[in-house]
């Protein structure tokens, strides 16, 4: 489940067969509190799959609005404590999942770029930090994390020619800052929407590594107090 910013998501993933079964991404627009538990229910029933049948939950942790981060959390903590077996839990930061698609695509090519994960913060400002493509379960803390304006972030990408990707959510101003930038390749918001089935795919792979929380430690990745 991932209610981190006006994008939300909700996946049922099979772990063993390691396939997407439903998948549902819409813009909340802060109704997040109202339509999260009821497209969990729907999800449920397009899979075929009961709640007791599930044995992990995955939810983004943040960054993303105060708010937002919460309902997610809050909500797998609830279906957990409800299930007769507790699950597997795992807690992933919003923007590894941004990262994810194309951390392969990356480290295919030579040299690889890195690649830089972008979210919108509110109010005309940023949220970013960088992944490597030959670290797929890098897990970025809150010090690894940058909040600035669309200038800020140009100017910190400017530091180096290094081939980067960014991907995230761009929008017009950023993107016009970006563009004197030949070094930086933008990728198409539409592709890089986060969706949840792809958070459940980096939550299997951390799963079966042993990158585990449990859901009395699943907290919010805040960048500052809220």
């Amino acid at each position: 489940m991932d209610t981190a910013s006006n994008t939300a998501s909700v996946a049922v993933y099979d772990v063993d067969g390691a396939h997407l079964l439903a998948e549902m991404t819409w813009e909340g627009r802060r109704r997040q509190t109202q339509e999260l538990m009821g497209v969990v229910r729907q999800l449920l029933v397009i899979a075929a799959v009961t709640p007791d049948a599930l044995t992990a939950l995955a939810v983004t942790t943040g960054p993303g609005s105060f708010t937002g981060v919460r309902i997610a959390i809050s909500a797998a903590k609830g279906i957990g404590l409800g299930l007769p077996t507790p699950p597997a839990v795992v807690g992933v930061p919003t923007l590894c999942v941004t990262a994810a698609p194309w951390l392969a695509l990356a480290a295919a090519q030579s040299p690889a770029p890195r690649l830089c994960a972008v979210m919108q913060a509110g109010r005309g400002r940023y949220h970013w930090t960088y992944f490597s493509a030959d670290a797929r379960r890098h897990r970025p803390g809150a010090e690894d994390h940058v909040t600035g304006g669309a200038a800020e972030l140009a100017f910190a990408l400017a530091q180096t020619h290094t081939a980067t990707w960014l991907a995230g959510e761009v929008d017009a101003p950023l993107a016009m800052a970006l563009h004197p930038l030949t070094h930086v390749t933008v990728i198409a918001p539409m592709y890089a929407q986060r969706r949840a089935g792809v958070l459940a795919q980096v939550a299997a792979a951390w799963l079966a590594a042993g990158d585990t929380d449990t859901l009395a430690a699943l907290q919010p990745l805040y960048l500052r107090q809220p």
